[in-house]
């Protein structure tokens, strides 16, 4: 996540800039974020997800998104780029500066990296607790097998389980189906966690 060189921007020049490039940009307080440009093993992890998805929720109610659907965080507007996300029911979406914005994920997936991870695990977190809707946050590591998996019990009470094993198995319970770290990883080679 790289902050463009301009000291402060406003937000119809960030909708400008969303609508007329290719790339993924967040904006925060007046600075604009590049979301462009993830490794191998990142986008392997993406698109293992998206085979899991495809074949686990078919013929189900439910429905998952990859990283190009923005999500409505109300404490973090405008709105966020995640990983993923995926819920059951019928997706509900605002336009927010002329796009399609999802208003009502229930899971949502980040991919872990460097630049990120200390956001992803806190700030970014806080603020998807906002979303009304979201009961699930996945964490996925993309340096080692590592998986934490936050299920939600109540406003102040969310449930925190770690995995490192490829056999280990996540239940998402908002989507009704298991996906094991091995579908995750699967065609990646990685460390084991080192504590």
């Amino acid at each position: 996540m790289t902050a463009l060189p301009k000291e402060k921007y406003t937000l119809e020049e960030y909708f400008q800039l969303e609508k007329e490039s290719n790339e993924r940009f967040e904006y925060f307080d007046g600075e604009i974020y590049s979301m462009a440009g993830v490794n191998q093993e990142h986008d392997q992890i993406e698109w293992n997800l998206s085979g899991f998805f495809r074949n686990n929720l078919r013929g189900k109610n439910c429905r998952a998104f990859l990283a190009n659907m923005r999500l409505k965080v109300p404490s973090l507007p405008p709105y966020r780029y995640s990983d993923g996300s995926a819920l059951c029911g019928e997706a509900v979406y605002d336009k927010i500066g002329g796009v399609d914005v999802l208003t009502n994920p229930q899971l949502i997936i980040e991919v872990l990296s460097d630049s990120t991870e200390k956001f992803d695990r806190d700030q970014k977190f806080k603020h998807y607790k906002s979303i009304e809707s979201f009961r699930e946050y996945l964490l996925i590591s993309q340096e080692n097998y590592f998986v934490v998996h936050y299920l939600k019990h109540n406003e102040k009470f969310w449930m925190q389980t770690e995995y490192d094993k490829l056999e280990d198995v996540i239940n998402l319970t908002t989507l009704d189906c298991d996906l094991t770290l091995a579908e995750i990883y699967e065609d990646i080679d990685l460390l084991a966690p080192t504590l």
